[in-house]
């Protein structure tokens, strides 16, 4: 017993010893600024911990990214202004809570979770942790049922089921921006979260006013973070989303994420990265960025008995319209589908400009009935059918009666476009969805 005794006290001792060692200093000194990361001695922080920084403008925030020996690497959140060598540096400890509740509907908040939209502090009591523990995949529920988009599209033939974690795949200016908006005005999820991340700061007020609208805003949190912001507040930004729609699903509901975009979150993640010295991999990222997406992407999804579930979608980029694109090609790797808006079709009027043909969702057998399938597969074949012979039939080169299929693709093309096509504020249920799609199917036979 005594020996006991003995082996306890020595190893309280050690811990103990470990705490003091570890112990953070009060303050120490700004050392140097290089670019967007400051480098401090004299104190002690961990990675992920927040610091004060005394300038002339007053205090800014900064996230401690990294270290080296004694030296510390920081990442400001807010503007740099008035930064003197030698300025005060002190660790403020972990992030900050996060508010949240009901509150939080119909407001604008930035990346750290505070409102940027004029209409006063927010009026909740209730505040989360930064971050939440990961679920057990073993807990979540299986994906069982559909989710209406409000699209007619991808309710009929890439249809979503709750839970599901969707890329929209796109260059720029094919319409993403639009599509997210028509599916906060026409979904039945309970709550919508969208993240507006390293976009133009014009296009926030814009998608809020003109695309979401006042029946979209009332059941939504909009999270924005502009291009001009800061990497680590663009980070914050993603990060922040799927915490409050963490928060939500975690209280019972179903919640839509709408994240534009993933790829912002990439350069944001590649930016702090490569200041702090991290050595460049694929393309220019850092092997953090695709350890990084996997983390968030995977916070999606159905929770545990008794919670609701997050449906995701993320926009992703691609530069130059190249699917190639490393972190295009990252993302489908970890995502449940992809809906591809092609540019051709965007720059012949069709909106939305879906891809069905380069379009696919992986959870849709498994929310959908067979004849539901059956239907979807019969419109894709025929439509592909005229997609491969468009050449051929615009200079004129195809005979008609040359293949019974070619010609019903043909005399299908205007029920075709007039099902694809939709305007931005008329939603379509999965109930009118799946009509339409009947009707139409039963006319594609040859």
């Amino acid at each position: 017993m005594q020996n006991r005794s003995q082996r306890l006290n020595q190893r309280l001792k050690a811990w103990q010893h470990n705490v003091a060692s570890y112990a953070p200093v009060a303050s120490g000194q700004l050392l140097r600024v290089v670019g967007l990361t400051l480098e401090a001695v004299g104190c002690r922080a961990a990675v992920g911990s927040l610091c004060a920084i005394d300038t002339l403008a007053g205090e800014i925030l900064a996230e401690v990214v990294g270290f080296d020996d004694q030296l510390l690497y920081l990442m400001p959140i807010e503007e740099m202004k008035g930064v003197l060598p030698g300025a005060k540096v002190t660790p403020i400890g972990g992030r900050r809570g996060l508010a949240v509740g009901n509150a939080l509907l119909g407001r604008v908040i930035d990346g750290n979770g505070e409102p940027i939209d004029g209409q006063g502090p927010l009026k909740t009591s209730q505040y989360a942790a930064t971050s939440a523990p990961l679920l057990n995949p073993m807990v979540r529920r299986a994906i069982s049922q559909p989710i209406d988009t409000g699209v007619r599209t991808i309710n009929a033939l890439l249809t979503v089921g709750q839970g599901q974690r969707m890329g929209l795949f796109a260059g720029s200016g094919v319409g993403k921006s639009v599509l997210l908006g028509m599916m906060t005005r026409g979904t039945n999820a309970d709550v919508i979260v969208v993240g507006l991340v390293g976009e133009r700061g014009r296009e926030v007020k814009e998608f809020i006013e003109e695309i979401l609208g006042p029946e979209g805003r009332a059941r939504a949190v909009v999270v924005a973070s502009p291009a001009d912001n800061s990497p680590m507040m663009r980070l914050r930004a993603c990060e922040t989303s799927t915490r409050i729609a963490e928060y939500f699903r975690d209280c019972g509901r179903n919640v839509l994420l709408l994240m534009d975009s993933l790829t912002r979150y990439a350069q944001a993640q590649r930016e702090i990265a490569l200041a702090i010295g991290e050595p460049p991999a694929t393309k220019g990222y850092p092997p953090s960025v695709f350890a990084k997406l996997p983390k968030l992407v995977e916070r999606a999804g159905n929770g545990g008995p008794g919670q609701g579930s997050i449906t995701a979608f993320y926009t992703v980029l691609t530069e130059g319209d190249d699917q190639q694109d490393p972190i295009a090609d990252a993302s489908r790797a970890i995502l449940d589908g992809h809906i591809v808006l092609s540019r051709q079709l965007a720059e012949s009027g069709h909106y939305p400009a879906i891809d069905i043909e380069a379009s696919i969702s992986r959870v849709m057998p498994m929310v959908t009935e067979q004849a539901h399938q059956m239907a979807a597969q019969m419109v894709k074949q025929l439509w592909s059918k005229y997609r491969q012979n468009q050449d051929l039939i615009a200079i004129g080169a195809y005979s008609k009666g040359s293949d019974p299929q070619v010609d019903k693709s043909i005399a299908m093309q205007p029920a075709f476009n007039a099902f694809l096509r939709q305007e931005m504020k008329r939603p379509a249920t999965y109930t009118e969805s799946l009509e339409q799609l009947a009707r139409l199917a039963a006319n594609c036979k040859v």
